[in-house]
């Protein structure tokens, strides 16, 4: 639903196998399958496969042992099952950013006069750079990742701050307002970056 074509492995060796014949752009391995195990896939793939796409080790297992034992094995990120879906897609689309430089070009995005280069993390307004935190940027791109979706703040804290205890509502409320001021989202520019009562914040783009 979010724009990914998806191919489905019933177990290890049936991953293998696809990786043999097609190309991918992300993996996403659970750690225990059957044939081979996501290990073994991912020290597989690492080992066999050219220029291997990035992988998300995907396991209910939570030891610390099992995490760095799939990160040394070559999974370059790891979730624990049940995932949000939304966090899912976003750690995908964080990760294949930083990987994959050279779809650059594919990764921009002209909206009016703001200018989204998701692959560089970078905004222009009418060709001048705007400078955004750390923080904004992560924030940024994922409302314009997520257009016309209701985004509530417990769910933007959790995708761009992780689990910190000590961010709050209202620091989302702040950014947010940040955002609206240097990317100009506001109606007379075409954007409306609205504050839902009680739900969350909605990125729209108006017609």
């Amino acid at each position: 639903r979010m724009g990914h074509r998806v191919t489905v492995c019933p177990d290890g060796l049936t991953a293998a196998a696809a990786l043999e014949k097609d190309t991918f752009d992300c993996l996403l391995v659970d750690l225990d399958m059957p044939g081979l195990s996501g290990i073994e896939v991912v020290q597989w793939a690492r080992q066999n496969v050219q220029n291997c796409p990035p992988i998300i080790m995907l396991t209910s297992r939570m030891d610390e042992k099992d995490v760095i034992h799939g990160l040394e094995a070559g999974a370059d990120d790891y979730i624990v099952k049940p995932p949000i879906p939304s966090v899912l897609i976003a750690r995908i689309n964080a990760l294949m950013r930083r990987t994959q430089p050279t779809q650059q070009l594919q990764q921009v995005q002209t909206f009016g006069s703001l200018s989204v280069d998701f692959s560089r993390r970078k905004f222009e307004i009418n060709g001048n750079p705007i400078k955004l935190t750390e923080k904004e940027t992560e924030l940024a791109l994922y409302f314009f990742g997520q257009q016309g979706v209701l985004l509530s703040r417990a769910h933007l804290i959790k995708v761009v701050w992780g689990s910190s205890p000590d961010i709050d509502t209202r620091t989302i409320d702040v950014h947010v307002s940040h955002l609206r001021n240097k990317l100009s989202l506001l109606p007379q520019n075409g954007w409306r970056l609205i504050s839902v009562y009680h739900q969350g914040y909605r990125l729209e783009r108006l017609e």
